[in-house]
């Protein structure tokens, strides 16, 4: 049985197997598959299957349905429908460097291993803006189209100081674009600017930036961020503050950091505030959310270090779902260095069209390997893509195509990665997985709170 659903004249006639989008994503060949409709109906999935078809919106007891369905490989085949309705075959990567300017943060995050107390740690850094503009220069010899710049909550810094930041990077590299400072960075930016969040986005803007990244929102919960990440923004501030930037014409990203006490229900419904927000923002502003990023978080040197950290299983199934859920996000990334590469290549027959970037060094989460050495070159990402079996697109990050295929690949990344990586930072800051001595600000604050139950009891 061949047939054909086109836009407007949607025939509601279930049918399984292989999905083949044709040409603007509007139109569509279904063959039917014997052994996809047995394993969608043993998944009890078959209505929601229907829906992915006809692309009506999923509610949240779909999402439900969707984290207990206990084969993945259905959820998954659901989400590569979605997948490939928005994207095709095409895998997008982009040649990036991230630069983590400062890990002096005050928020207190009990899930994080990056920040250092603003007073008192050895660990402790903050560069200068010309510091920065040197992270960018060590790397001109790679053609790195995206700068991603985010880092602790710093209260000592200025207004200025951010500003200054922003154009000494892009006088380093005018033609790269700047991704920087997610919402909780721009929270305290705006108290320190006393100004409107519309004026300092503007202000940022004639700085420099592009577009601004996804995180800090990490679960949009009460009851999570009252537990773990209490000092932070909470949700609502989080999703004003997107809105804000949306309406200066901004795009930017979302993030969810699952994998630590978040519960199913928390994060269908972070799903549900977040694709709430992007309806609005496509409907009345020039801006929005491009690509949403699940992230999977890494307990080791945490205060949360007694939790075990996601499976490749639990990995894919967040792509998987989010793709479904987020039926107005047109991008749903797999970040290599957060749920590893192999993965990442499975997750693009799960649901995710992006596997990021070269990344060049990264401070956030560490490989207790190599640290902060964690890089893959141009060459690797477009054969890991090709392997999988998807068609490797180079963007930049507004999602413009700038290379297809192998086009000007190469391996300097790697070479440059190993020359500059640790370069310009306190030795204190380096190796912390690898070295037992090492405490981090959350390890001693998990103490603090241990000595503190103990007086109680």
């Amino acid at each position: 049985m061949n047939y054909f659903t086109e836009s407007g004249n949607v025939r509601r006639e279930r049918a399984f197997g292989v999905i083949e989008w044709r040409a603007g994503g509007d139109k569509m060949e279904l063959k039917s598959g014997t052994i996809w409709r047995r394993a969608v109906e043993a998944a009890g999935l078959g209505d929601i299957h229907d829906k992915v078809l006809c692309a009506e919106r999923l509610s949240f007891d779909d999402g439900m349905r969707l984290y207990a369905a206990s084969q993945l490989n259905v959820v998954g085949y659901l989400a590569n429908i979605a997948r490939e309705k928005h994207n095709g075959n095409v895998a997008y990567w982009v040649r990036n460097q991230h630069i983590n300017y400062t890990n002096v943060c005050n928020k207190g995050c009990l899930f994080c291993s990056f920040y250092a107390r603003p007073k008192d740690d050895a660990r402790a850094y903050c560069m200068t803006p010309e510091q920065a503009a040197q992270k960018v220069a060590n790397y001109l010899d790679a053609p790195i189209t995206e700068i991603h710049v985010v880092g602790g909550v710093n209260p000592k810094l200025p207004y200025e100081y951010y500003i200054e930041l922003l154009e000494a990077i892009k006088a380093a590299r005018p033609e790269a674009h700047i991704k920087a400072f997610t919402m909780v960075e721009i929270d305290q930016i705006v108290r320190r600017a006393k100004k409107s969040p519309e004026e300092v986005f503007e202000d940022l803007k004639a700085a420099g930036l592009d577009a601004l990244p996804g995180g800090g929102a990490e679960v949009m919960s009460e009851r999570v961020h009252e537990d773990l990440f209490a000092a932070k923004p909470n949700a609502a501030r989080w999703l004003e503050l997107a809105q804000a930037a949306h309406r200066c014409g901004l795009k930017s990203n979302a993030t969810l950091l699952y994998g630590h006490v978040e519960q199913t229900p928390e994060k269908v419904e972070h799903f549900m505030r977040l694709r709430e927000v992007q309806d609005d923002s496509l409907q009345n502003t020039s801006g929005g959310f491009l690509s949403f990023i699940p992230l999977s978080w890494h307990p080791e040197k945490t205060a949360l270090e007694h939790i075990a950290p996601p499976t490749g299983v639990e990995d894919l199934r967040e792509i998987a779902v989010a793709r479904l859920m987020l039926d107005n996000f047109p991008h749903i990334k797999s970040f290599w260095i957060m749920n590893t590469a192999p993965v990442t290549q499975c997750a693009l027959w799960h649901g995710a069209d992006d596997v990021d970037g070269t990344i060049m060094e990264y401070e956030i989460v560490r490989d207790p390997g190599s640290d902060r050495k964690q890089v893959l070159t141009s060459r690797q990402l477009v054969e890991m893509i090709v392997e999988a079996g998807r068609e490797p697109d180079e963007r930049d990050p507004l999602y413009n195509v700038v290379s297809r295929g192998l086009e000007s690949v190469s391996s300097v990344e790697s070479l440059l990665s190993q020359r500059f990586a640790n370069q310009g930072h306190n030795a204190a800051n380096l190796d912390i997985m690898a070295r037992a001595e090492v405490v981090t600000a959350a390890q001693e604050q998990k103490s603090k709170l241990s000595d503190e139950l103990a007086r109680r009891s």
